[in-house]
Protein backbone atom coordinates (compact mmCIF):
# COMPACT_ATOMS: atom_id res chain seq x y z
CA UNK A 1 0.00 0.00 0.00
CA UNK A 2 2.83 2.72 0.81
CA UNK A 3 4.75 1.77 -2.26
CA UNK A 4 1.56 1.77 -4.20
CA UNK A 5 1.17 5.33 -2.69
CA UNK A 6 4.73 6.79 -3.28
CA UNK A 7 4.40 5.19 -6.56
CA UNK A 8 1.04 7.60 -7.56
CA UNK A 9 2.44 10.17 -5.81
CA UNK A 10 5.64 10.46 -7.95
CA UNK A 11 3.47 9.94 -11.66
CA UNK A 12 1.21 12.62 -10.30
CA UNK A 13 4.62 15.29 -10.04
CA UNK A 14 5.76 13.87 -13.26
CA UNK A 15 3.06 15.00 -15.02
CA UNK A 16 2.94 18.68 -13.29
CA UNK A 17 6.24 19.19 -14.34
CA UNK A 18 5.55 17.35 -17.98
CA UNK A 19 2.44 20.14 -18.05
CA UNK A 20 4.86 22.99 -16.89
CA UNK A 21 7.56 22.11 -18.81
CA UNK A 22 5.48 22.31 -22.17
CA UNK A 23 3.62 25.36 -20.98
CA UNK A 24 7.06 26.86 -20.97
CA UNK A 25 7.85 25.79 -24.34
CA UNK A 26 4.78 27.17 -25.55
CA UNK A 27 5.46 30.41 -24.23
CA UNK A 28 8.97 30.70 -25.82
CA UNK A 29 7.41 29.29 -29.06
CA UNK A 30 5.20 32.07 -28.37
CA UNK A 31 7.99 34.82 -28.17
CA UNK A 32 9.30 33.42 -31.52
CA UNK A 33 6.32 34.30 -33.05
CA UNK A 34 6.04 38.02 -31.55
CA UNK A 35 9.69 38.63 -32.45
CA UNK A 36 9.67 36.80 -35.79
CA UNK A 37 7.81 39.70 -37.98
CA UNK A 38 10.76 42.29 -36.22
CA UNK A 39 13.47 40.33 -37.34
CA UNK A 40 11.85 39.72 -40.85
CA UNK A 41 11.65 43.76 -41.36
CA UNK A 42 15.54 44.11 -40.21
CA UNK A 43 16.83 41.76 -41.96
CA UNK A 44 15.80 43.77 -45.56
CA UNK A 45 16.43 47.04 -43.96
CA UNK A 46 19.77 49.12 -44.60
CA UNK A 47 21.07 49.56 -41.48
CA UNK A 48 24.25 51.57 -42.98
CA UNK A 49 21.45 54.67 -44.58
CA UNK A 50 19.33 54.66 -41.11
CA UNK A 51 22.29 56.10 -39.20
CA UNK A 52 24.06 57.42 -41.54
CA UNK A 53 22.47 60.99 -40.92
CA UNK A 54 22.52 60.97 -37.18
CA UNK A 55 26.43 60.03 -36.88
CA UNK A 56 26.71 63.91 -38.10
CA UNK A 57 23.68 65.60 -36.75
CA UNK A 58 24.62 67.81 -34.26
CA UNK A 59 21.46 67.46 -32.65
CA UNK A 60 22.25 63.63 -31.97
CA UNK A 61 22.20 63.67 -27.78
CA UNK A 62 25.75 63.76 -26.87
CA UNK A 63 26.48 60.52 -24.42
CA UNK A 64 28.69 59.18 -21.23
CA UNK A 65 30.21 55.67 -21.94
CA UNK A 66 30.79 54.18 -18.71
CA UNK A 67 33.08 51.58 -17.56
CA UNK A 68 33.53 49.67 -14.71
CA UNK A 69 36.62 48.31 -14.24
CA UNK A 70 37.94 45.34 -11.30
CA UNK A 71 40.71 43.82 -12.18
CA UNK A 72 40.22 44.07 -16.10
CA UNK A 73 44.23 44.30 -16.76
CA UNK A 74 43.67 42.18 -19.42
CA UNK A 75 41.39 43.58 -21.26
CA UNK A 76 40.65 47.04 -20.62
CA UNK A 77 42.84 48.69 -22.97
CA UNK A 78 41.49 46.87 -25.67
CA UNK A 79 37.98 48.05 -24.38
CA UNK A 80 38.96 51.69 -24.48
CA UNK A 81 40.67 51.28 -27.96
CA UNK A 82 37.10 49.95 -29.57
CA UNK A 83 35.60 52.76 -27.64
CA UNK A 84 37.76 55.76 -28.89
CA UNK A 85 37.11 54.44 -32.32
CA UNK A 86 33.55 54.48 -31.91
CA UNK A 87 31.36 56.28 -34.90
CA UNK A 88 29.49 59.13 -32.70
CA UNK A 89 29.51 62.42 -32.83
CA UNK A 90 29.98 63.39 -29.18
CA UNK A 91 30.94 61.34 -26.21
CA UNK A 92 32.88 60.62 -23.15
CA UNK A 93 34.71 57.42 -22.03
CA UNK A 94 34.82 57.62 -18.38
CA UNK A 95 37.01 54.58 -16.86
CA UNK A 96 35.97 53.79 -13.41
CA UNK A 97 38.32 51.51 -11.44
CA UNK A 98 37.13 50.14 -8.81
CA UNK A 99 39.62 49.20 -6.30
CA UNK A 100 41.55 46.76 -8.62
CA UNK A 101 44.53 44.91 -7.59
CA UNK A 102 46.13 44.52 -9.97
CA UNK A 103 47.18 46.96 -12.81
CA UNK A 104 44.35 47.92 -14.80
CA UNK A 105 45.13 51.50 -14.19
CA UNK A 106 48.15 51.35 -14.52
CA UNK A 107 47.50 50.25 -18.25
CA UNK A 108 45.31 52.80 -19.08
CA UNK A 109 47.67 56.13 -17.16
CA UNK A 110 49.98 54.36 -19.73
CA UNK A 111 48.77 53.71 -22.83
CA UNK A 112 46.78 56.98 -23.03
CA UNK A 113 49.08 59.16 -21.39
CA UNK A 114 46.88 59.67 -18.50
CA UNK A 115 47.20 63.00 -16.19
CA UNK A 116 46.21 63.97 -12.92
CA UNK A 117 42.60 66.09 -12.94
CA UNK A 118 40.93 68.28 -10.07
CA UNK A 119 38.20 66.56 -8.85
CA UNK A 120 34.75 68.16 -9.88
CA UNK A 121 32.25 65.51 -8.91
CA UNK A 122 28.49 66.38 -8.32
CA UNK A 123 27.11 63.85 -6.06
CA UNK A 124 23.33 62.48 -6.99
CA UNK A 125 24.58 59.25 -5.21
CA UNK A 126 26.89 58.31 -2.05
CA UNK A 127 29.45 55.60 -3.37
CA UNK A 128 32.62 54.85 -2.25
CA UNK A 129 35.53 57.46 -1.84
CA UNK A 130 36.63 59.21 -5.18
CA UNK A 131 40.99 59.30 -4.78
CA UNK A 132 41.80 60.43 -7.91
CA UNK A 133 40.82 61.65 -11.45
CA UNK A 134 42.61 61.80 -14.67
CA UNK A 135 42.40 63.20 -18.38
CA UNK A 136 44.25 61.67 -21.55
CA UNK A 137 46.88 63.71 -22.68
CA UNK A 138 46.11 62.08 -26.44
CA UNK A 139 42.14 61.62 -26.38
CA UNK A 140 40.38 64.76 -23.98
CA UNK A 141 37.22 62.49 -24.20
CA UNK A 142 38.66 60.00 -22.09
CA UNK A 143 38.70 59.83 -18.12
CA UNK A 144 39.95 57.67 -15.54
CA UNK A 145 38.76 57.64 -12.02
CA UNK A 146 40.25 55.44 -8.97
CA UNK A 147 38.15 54.39 -6.00
CA UNK A 148 37.78 52.47 -3.35
CA UNK A 149 36.32 49.29 -3.76
CA UNK A 150 32.58 48.89 -3.36
CA UNK A 151 31.24 46.70 -6.47
CA UNK A 152 30.14 47.25 -9.91
CA UNK A 153 26.73 49.00 -9.12
CA UNK A 154 29.15 51.48 -6.84
CA UNK A 155 31.22 51.94 -9.51
CA UNK A 156 28.58 52.88 -12.15
CA UNK A 157 27.33 55.40 -9.62
CA UNK A 158 30.29 56.77 -9.15
CA UNK A 159 30.61 56.77 -13.16
CA UNK A 160 27.04 58.76 -13.60
CA UNK A 161 27.93 61.49 -10.72
CA UNK A 162 31.55 62.19 -12.48
CA UNK A 163 29.81 62.12 -16.30
CA UNK A 164 28.45 65.32 -18.26
CA UNK A 165 25.71 64.25 -20.79
CA UNK A 166 22.25 64.00 -20.63
CA UNK A 167 22.31 59.86 -21.86
CA UNK A 168 25.33 57.75 -20.84
CA UNK A 169 25.99 54.06 -21.37
CA UNK A 170 27.25 51.06 -19.52
CA UNK A 171 29.49 48.46 -20.80
CA UNK A 172 31.79 46.03 -18.72
CA UNK A 173 35.37 46.20 -18.48
CA UNK A 174 36.14 42.88 -21.17
CA UNK A 175 33.92 43.99 -23.63
CA UNK A 176 34.30 45.97 -27.27
CA UNK A 177 31.55 47.65 -29.65
CA UNK A 178 30.97 47.37 -32.55
CA UNK A 179 32.05 50.96 -33.87
CA UNK A 180 28.28 51.87 -34.97
CA UNK A 181 26.86 50.28 -31.87
CA UNK A 182 26.11 53.63 -29.95
CA UNK A 183 24.38 54.77 -33.11
CA UNK A 184 22.09 51.97 -33.45
CA UNK A 185 21.08 51.84 -29.85
CA UNK A 186 20.83 55.66 -29.55
CA UNK A 187 18.70 56.01 -33.07
CA UNK A 188 15.07 54.44 -30.84
CA UNK A 189 15.94 57.39 -28.32
CA UNK A 190 16.14 59.96 -30.56
CA UNK A 191 13.53 58.58 -33.29
CA UNK A 192 11.08 58.81 -30.41
CA UNK A 193 12.09 62.12 -29.18
CA UNK A 194 12.69 61.02 -25.79
CA UNK A 195 10.21 58.51 -25.52
CA UNK A 196 12.72 55.70 -25.24
CA UNK A 197 14.63 56.12 -21.83
CA UNK A 198 16.28 52.77 -22.12
CA UNK A 199 17.87 50.93 -24.56
CA UNK A 200 20.17 47.31 -24.63
CA UNK A 201 21.56 45.61 -27.52
CA UNK A 202 22.67 42.45 -28.49
CA UNK A 203 25.65 40.89 -26.37
CA UNK A 204 27.77 38.09 -28.68
CA UNK A 205 30.55 36.39 -27.17
CA UNK A 206 34.15 36.93 -28.34
CA UNK A 207 35.84 33.79 -27.48
CA UNK A 208 37.44 32.19 -30.59
CA UNK A 209 37.67 35.14 -32.70
CA UNK A 210 40.23 37.06 -34.23
CA UNK A 211 40.95 40.09 -32.77
CA UNK A 212 43.72 43.17 -33.99
CA UNK A 213 43.78 46.39 -32.10
CA UNK A 214 40.08 45.97 -30.38
CA UNK A 215 38.95 44.93 -33.79
CA UNK A 216 37.23 41.74 -35.00
CA UNK A 217 39.28 40.52 -37.58
CA UNK A 218 37.52 37.10 -38.09
CA UNK A 219 34.45 35.60 -36.45
CA UNK A 220 34.87 32.01 -35.52
CA UNK A 221 33.82 29.32 -32.32
CA UNK A 222 35.93 28.54 -29.56
CA UNK A 223 37.25 24.70 -28.90
CA UNK A 224 35.90 24.36 -25.94
CA UNK A 225 32.58 22.62 -25.80
CA UNK A 226 31.29 25.25 -22.83
CA UNK A 227 32.19 28.50 -24.63
CA UNK A 228 30.25 27.31 -28.07
CA UNK A 229 27.24 26.55 -25.93
CA UNK A 230 26.99 29.56 -24.23
CA UNK A 231 27.16 31.32 -27.97
CA UNK A 232 23.69 29.29 -28.64
CA UNK A 233 22.46 30.17 -24.97
CA UNK A 234 23.39 34.01 -25.92
CA UNK A 235 21.75 33.67 -29.50
CA UNK A 236 18.34 32.06 -27.72
CA UNK A 237 18.45 34.30 -25.01
CA UNK A 238 18.58 37.74 -27.02
CA UNK A 239 17.23 37.00 -30.76
CA UNK A 240 13.95 34.93 -29.06
CA UNK A 241 13.24 36.25 -25.62
CA UNK A 242 14.53 39.88 -25.23
CA UNK A 243 12.42 40.71 -29.07
CA UNK A 244 9.70 39.58 -28.31
CA UNK A 245 9.09 40.99 -24.53
CA UNK A 246 10.56 44.39 -26.02
CA UNK A 247 8.09 44.25 -28.96
CA UNK A 248 5.44 44.36 -25.79
CA UNK A 249 7.08 47.02 -23.61
CA UNK A 250 7.61 44.20 -20.95
CA UNK A 251 11.41 43.79 -21.28
CA UNK A 252 13.08 43.06 -17.84
CA UNK A 253 16.23 42.84 -18.62
CA UNK A 254 19.23 44.82 -20.53
CA UNK A 255 22.37 43.08 -20.22
CA UNK A 256 24.90 45.07 -17.59
CA UNK A 257 27.44 44.49 -20.44
CA UNK A 258 25.85 47.20 -22.90
CA UNK A 259 22.91 49.62 -22.52
CA UNK A 260 22.77 53.19 -23.18
CA UNK A 261 20.21 54.98 -19.95
CA UNK A 262 18.44 58.44 -20.15
CA UNK A 263 20.50 59.48 -17.29
CA UNK A 264 17.85 62.08 -15.43
CA UNK A 265 15.41 58.61 -15.05
CA UNK A 266 17.75 56.71 -13.40
CA UNK A 267 18.87 59.59 -10.75
CA UNK A 268 15.20 59.81 -10.24
CA UNK A 269 14.82 56.17 -9.55
CA UNK A 270 17.92 56.34 -7.32
CA UNK A 271 20.70 54.90 -9.55
CA UNK A 272 21.89 51.41 -9.45
CA UNK A 273 21.26 49.55 -6.40
CA UNK A 274 24.52 48.33 -4.45
CA UNK A 275 23.84 45.30 -2.13
CA UNK A 276 22.46 43.00 -4.95
CA UNK A 277 24.37 40.96 -7.13
CA UNK A 278 21.98 41.45 -10.02
CA UNK A 279 21.94 45.25 -10.45
CA UNK A 280 21.12 45.66 -13.98
CA UNK A 281 17.97 43.52 -13.90
CA UNK A 282 17.13 45.22 -10.90
CA UNK A 283 17.52 48.65 -12.27
CA UNK A 284 15.03 47.66 -14.98
CA UNK A 285 12.33 46.37 -12.90
CA UNK A 286 12.48 49.39 -10.52
CA UNK A 287 12.89 51.94 -14.03
CA UNK A 288 9.26 50.56 -15.14
CA UNK A 289 8.05 50.47 -11.76
CA UNK A 290 8.45 54.58 -12.21
CA UNK A 291 7.24 55.03 -15.66
CA UNK A 292 4.21 52.82 -14.78
CA UNK A 293 3.77 54.71 -11.28
CA UNK A 294 4.00 58.09 -13.19
CA UNK A 295 2.01 56.83 -15.65
CA UNK A 296 4.51 57.61 -18.04
CA UNK A 297 3.83 56.43 -22.09
CA UNK A 298 8.32 56.50 -21.79
CA UNK A 299 9.29 52.55 -23.07
CA UNK A 300 12.28 50.36 -22.67
CA UNK A 301 13.31 48.37 -25.92
CA UNK A 302 16.27 46.35 -26.98
CA UNK A 303 17.90 46.65 -30.28
CA UNK A 304 18.68 43.48 -31.98
CA UNK A 305 21.18 44.72 -34.61
CA UNK A 306 24.02 46.59 -32.32
CA UNK A 307 26.73 44.44 -31.20
CA UNK A 308 28.96 44.55 -27.93
CA UNK A 309 31.55 41.86 -27.98
CA UNK A 310 32.66 39.99 -24.55
CA UNK A 311 34.57 37.20 -23.01
CA UNK A 312 32.66 34.51 -21.45
CA UNK A 313 33.89 32.11 -19.14
CA UNK A 314 35.81 29.75 -19.83
CA UNK A 315 36.18 27.31 -17.18
CA UNK A 316 34.00 25.25 -14.96
CA UNK A 317 34.59 27.08 -11.85
CA UNK A 318 34.34 30.61 -13.39
CA UNK A 319 30.96 30.02 -15.37
CA UNK A 320 28.96 28.23 -12.21
CA UNK A 321 30.49 31.19 -10.35
CA UNK A 322 28.73 33.70 -12.53
CA UNK A 323 25.20 31.30 -13.20
CA UNK A 324 24.95 31.34 -9.47
CA UNK A 325 25.22 35.19 -9.15
CA UNK A 326 22.51 35.45 -11.64
CA UNK A 327 20.24 33.17 -10.37
CA UNK A 328 20.99 34.80 -6.74
CA UNK A 329 20.60 38.56 -8.87
CA UNK A 330 17.13 37.52 -10.38
CA UNK A 331 15.54 36.01 -7.19
CA UNK A 332 16.81 39.42 -5.20
CA UNK A 333 15.15 41.51 -8.04
CA UNK A 334 11.26 39.21 -7.88
CA UNK A 335 11.77 39.21 -4.01
CA UNK A 336 12.49 43.33 -3.47
CA UNK A 337 9.78 44.16 -6.45
CA UNK A 338 6.95 41.50 -5.59
CA UNK A 339 4.29 43.86 -5.11
CA UNK A 340 4.49 44.07 -8.99
CA UNK A 341 3.39 40.12 -9.17
CA UNK A 342 -0.13 39.80 -10.72
CA UNK A 343 -0.52 43.60 -10.10
CA UNK A 344 -2.58 45.07 -12.57
CA UNK A 345 -2.01 48.33 -11.91
CA UNK A 346 1.74 47.46 -13.56
CA UNK A 347 -0.24 45.88 -16.62
CA UNK A 348 1.73 43.66 -18.70
CA UNK A 349 4.96 44.03 -16.33
CA UNK A 350 3.10 42.72 -13.14
CA UNK A 351 0.71 39.83 -15.55
CA UNK A 352 3.39 38.89 -18.02
CA UNK A 353 6.80 39.54 -17.53
CA UNK A 354 6.80 39.03 -13.92
CA UNK A 355 4.96 35.50 -13.60
CA UNK A 356 7.38 34.49 -17.16
CA UNK A 357 10.57 35.08 -14.82
CA UNK A 358 9.63 34.06 -11.68
CA UNK A 359 7.67 30.21 -12.85
CA UNK A 360 9.79 30.01 -16.12
CA UNK A 361 13.67 31.87 -15.65
CA UNK A 362 13.96 31.27 -11.74
CA UNK A 363 11.92 28.30 -10.75
CA UNK A 364 12.42 26.02 -14.01
CA UNK A 365 15.80 25.27 -12.75
CA UNK A 366 13.80 23.28 -9.85
CA UNK A 367 11.19 21.21 -11.90
CA UNK A 368 14.38 20.06 -13.91
CA UNK A 369 16.32 19.03 -11.47
CA UNK A 370 13.18 17.46 -9.81
CA UNK A 371 12.35 16.19 -13.16
CA UNK A 372 16.39 14.38 -13.88
CA UNK A 373 15.54 12.49 -10.57
CA UNK A 374 12.02 10.91 -11.49
CA UNK A 375 13.85 9.84 -15.06
CA UNK A 376 16.42 8.09 -13.34
CA UNK A 377 14.54 6.66 -11.06
CA UNK A 378 11.87 5.90 -13.62
CA UNK A 379 14.52 3.83 -16.44
CA UNK A 380 16.73 2.35 -13.69
CA UNK A 381 14.99 1.53 -10.61
CA UNK A 382 11.49 1.57 -12.20
CA UNK A 383 10.23 3.97 -8.93
CA UNK A 384 7.78 5.16 -11.80
CA UNK A 385 6.35 3.66 -15.03
CA UNK A 386 9.14 4.26 -17.46
CA UNK A 387 6.62 5.68 -19.94
CA UNK A 388 6.35 8.33 -18.18
CA UNK A 389 9.89 8.34 -17.44
CA UNK A 390 10.45 8.51 -21.37
CA UNK A 391 7.48 11.41 -21.93
CA UNK A 392 9.91 13.53 -19.07
CA UNK A 393 12.84 13.17 -21.21
CA UNK A 394 11.04 13.82 -24.91
CA UNK A 395 9.26 16.82 -23.47
CA UNK A 396 13.00 17.90 -22.11
CA UNK A 397 14.63 17.29 -25.16
CA UNK A 398 12.16 19.31 -26.84
CA UNK A 399 12.09 22.09 -24.42
CA UNK A 400 15.93 22.84 -23.94
CA UNK A 401 18.08 21.17 -27.55
CA UNK A 402 15.25 21.90 -30.11
CA UNK A 403 14.33 25.50 -28.91
CA UNK A 404 18.64 25.95 -28.73
CA UNK A 405 18.47 24.72 -32.50
CA UNK A 406 15.93 26.91 -33.42
CA UNK A 407 17.78 29.47 -32.09
CA UNK A 408 20.46 28.97 -34.12
CA UNK A 409 18.27 28.87 -37.10
CA UNK A 410 16.93 32.37 -36.39
CA UNK A 411 20.63 33.88 -36.09
CA UNK A 412 21.80 31.84 -39.58
CA UNK A 413 18.58 33.26 -40.92
CA UNK A 414 18.97 36.83 -40.14
CA UNK A 415 22.74 38.21 -39.25
CA UNK A 416 24.99 34.82 -40.25
CA UNK A 417 27.67 36.31 -38.07
CA UNK A 418 29.43 32.77 -38.38
CA UNK A 419 31.05 32.56 -42.08
CA UNK A 420 31.69 28.85 -42.30
CA UNK A 421 29.31 25.74 -43.28
CA UNK A 422 31.29 23.40 -40.45
CA UNK A 423 30.67 26.42 -38.07
CA UNK A 424 26.72 26.26 -38.41
CA UNK A 425 27.33 22.34 -38.32
CA UNK A 426 29.36 21.90 -35.07
CA UNK A 427 26.29 24.78 -33.46
CA UNK A 428 23.57 22.74 -34.39
CA UNK A 429 25.39 19.38 -33.09
CA UNK A 430 26.16 21.24 -30.25
CA UNK A 431 22.00 22.98 -29.67
CA UNK A 432 20.92 19.66 -29.94
CA UNK A 433 23.26 17.61 -27.03
CA UNK A 434 22.45 19.96 -24.53
CA UNK A 435 19.62 18.81 -22.65
CA UNK A 436 22.27 15.53 -21.70
CA UNK A 437 24.99 17.81 -20.46
CA UNK A 438 25.13 21.65 -20.43
CA UNK A 439 21.12 22.12 -19.05
CA UNK A 440 22.50 19.89 -16.07
CA UNK A 441 25.08 21.56 -15.18
CA UNK A 442 23.04 25.01 -15.72
CA UNK A 443 19.89 23.85 -13.77
CA UNK A 444 22.09 22.32 -10.43
CA UNK A 445 24.02 25.42 -10.41
CA UNK A 446 20.69 27.84 -10.54
CA UNK A 447 19.67 25.96 -7.64
CA UNK A 448 22.64 26.41 -6.01
CA UNK A 449 21.48 29.99 -6.65
CA UNK A 450 18.46 30.06 -5.36
CA UNK A 451 19.93 28.65 -2.03
CA UNK A 452 22.59 31.42 -1.83
CA UNK A 453 19.85 33.94 -2.33
CA UNK A 454 17.22 32.58 0.99
CA UNK A 455 20.93 32.35 2.82
CA UNK A 456 21.64 35.74 1.67
CA UNK A 457 25.37 34.28 1.35
CA UNK A 458 27.25 36.50 -1.10
CA UNK A 459 29.62 35.15 -3.04
CA UNK A 460 30.85 36.81 -6.87
CA UNK A 461 33.46 34.54 -7.94
CA UNK A 462 36.42 35.13 -9.78
CA UNK A 463 36.21 35.75 -13.49
CA UNK A 464 39.39 33.73 -15.31
CA UNK A 465 40.16 36.10 -17.61
CA UNK A 466 41.98 34.56 -20.97
CA UNK A 467 42.65 37.94 -22.31
CA UNK A 468 40.48 37.53 -25.34
CA UNK A 469 41.26 40.70 -25.77
CA UNK A 470 44.53 41.51 -24.86
CA UNK A 471 46.95 43.57 -27.45
CA UNK A 472 49.97 41.85 -25.53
Amino acid sequence: MTDFFFTRILEYISWAIIFYMMAAGTVYLVLFLIASPRISKEKKLNRHEQIEEMSINKDTYPISILVPAYNEEAGVVSTVRSLLALNYPQYEIIVVNDGSTDRTSDKVIAQFQMEPIDLAIRTYFKTGEIMRAYRSALHPELFLIEKKNGGKADALNAGINFSHYPYFSAIDGDSILEQDALLKTMKPIIDSAGLVTATGGTVRIANGCKINKAVIEEIALPRKPIEIMQIIEYFRAFLIGRLGFSRANILLIISGAFGVFEKSRVIKVGGYKTDTVGEDMELIVRLHRSIKDEKSKQRIEYIQDPVCWTEAPSTLASLRAQRIRWQRGLAETLWTHRKMLFNPKYKGIGLFSFPYYLFVEMLSAVFEVLGYFIIVGGLVFSFIDPKIAGIMLLVMVLYGSLLSALAVLLEEWTYHKYPTVGSIFVLYFYALTETFWYRILMNFWRVQGLFYAFKKKSVWGDMERKGVFSEE
